[in-house]
């Protein structure tokens, strides 16, 4: 064999050992490859199942579990991969009227009050997870707006008490639908107690409008149940209007009037008349027919006025009447502020009791129905707003005296 062909061989063999060692090199890289990916599944699969596994649960968390077994003083519950949970001491006796139509085998709900009790059993209450179940459903009756059919228990000054889910509620006369709404003239509370009392067995359609677990406390309203029926009639109203109506109710900050059926309306005792009114039972009775004016429409109330189909008296009182101007008034009404003086027929200014130093010494100086003579302070017609300012005719007198000396 000649030199050359030595040398051809060996270099043949480097080249094939070469291409061997990469091709190894090849394996272990896509062994490795495939070991890595297998390790990154392995991983996702194992977070997958770790993540899938539940949180213990803890202090005030429902749950549900089979009931395993019934004692005489204990009831034991399957947590599943959590253990065993139970009732029993204090929670078991407020339960018990529950328990009883409990049998093993039978899926219940309860709250953890306890992780560290009897024999390392998670303590539960059915109470208190019936309490949270019904205060949920509370909320869920607000938001869905649903309508009660709930008789009344009793009745207080302030409203009728009602029970829900043996939940007791209150419903404020506020709240009352206008059927009924104690109308008493007088505000008289004893009377309105009495109107209320009528009430009492009688079954009122409802909506939950308020809840406080942390009082144990339910606020509901008649008025929701024929919020939608009031919509459609008020809709074909607007403001501005001019209506006759029938008096249906005098109460001492107004009266209700009857638009049409299903639809009320309020006149407040500042919208009766341009002069002021002390008591709205003088000027008007029930049954009485009266033309009002729409002058607001807001959250399904209406407000009407009486006064506002007058002739606004202010109107006049800015040609006749100036800051500065003495002019004779009548006391008309005390008040903390002061006295309340008419200069004519629904125009009145505020005589402030600052003036006087006390209640006592104003109306030493002033006497209700009396005439005397003031002074203007303020006057802004536009706002039907007026101050005034008594001129004490005694000092007078004595300024009149005075100069008479110096001259």
């Amino acid at each position: 064999m000649t030199e050359k062909n030595t040398d051809s061989i060996k270099k043949k063999e480097a080249k094939e050992e070469k291409a061997e060692i990469v091709v190894e090199e090849e394996t272990k890289s896509e062994n490795s490859e495939e070991e890595s990916d297998k390790e990154k599944k392995d991983a996702t699969i194992m977070g997958k199942l770790l993540s899938e596994i539940p949180n213990p649960p803890g202090v005030g968390d429902l749950i549900e579990g089979r009931v395993i077994d019934i004692d005489k003083s204990a009831v034991y519950v399957d947590l599943g991969l959590f253990g065993t949970g139970i009732i029993y001491g204090k929670e078991f006796l407020n339960a018990k009227d529950i328990i009883k139509n409990i049998n093993p085998g039978d899926s219940i709900s309860g709250k953890i009050v306890d992780l560290e009790e009897k024999d390392g059993y998670y303590e539960i209450s059915l109470k208190e997870a019936r309490q949270a179940k019904v205060w949920a459903e509370a909320e869920e009756a607000i938001k869905g707006k649903a309508v009660f059919e709930l008789a009344v228990q009793e009745a207080n000054k302030g409203g009728l008490m009602l029970s829900w889910q043996g939940i007791t509620g209150f419903l404020p006369a506020s709240q009352l639908n206008t059927e009924h709404y104690p109308r008493v003239s007088d505000g008289d509370k004893d009377k309105i107690l009495d109107e209320l009392r009528k009430l009492v067995g009688e079954k009122l359609s409802v909506s939950i409008i308020g809840v406080s677990p942390k009082e144990n406390k339910l606020i509901f309203s008649e008025k929701n149940p024929e919020l939608k029926n009031k919509i459609k009639i008020i809709e074909r109203y607007v403001v501005g209007d001019e209506l006759e109506g029938e008096v249906t109710g005098v109460v001492e900050f107004g009266v209700f009037v009857k638009i049409e059926e299903g639809l009320e309306g309020l006149v407040h005792i500042s919208e009766m008349d341009w002069g002021l009114v002390e008591n709205p039972k003088t000027m008007f009775k029930v049954g009485e027919k009266v033309k009002v004016k729409i002058i607001e429409i807001k959250d399904e109330k209406i407000s009407l006025s009486i006064k506002a189909l007058k002739k606004n008296p202010w109107t006049d009182a800015e040609k006749k009447y100036k800051k500065g101007a003495k002019v004779a008034g009548v006391v008309i009404k005390f008040n903390k502020h002061g006295a309340l003086v008419s200069i004519e027929e629904g125009v009145a200014g505020l005589v402030h009791i600052s003036e006087f130093g006390d209640e006592a010494k104003m109306k030493e100086k002033l006497g209700l129905g009396n005439s005397y003579s003031f002074k203007i302070t303020l006057f802004e017609p536009k706002e039907q707003k007026m101050t005034l300012t008594y001129i004490d005719p005694n000092k007078k007198e004595e300024e009149e005296e005075t100069e008479k000396v110096k001259v």
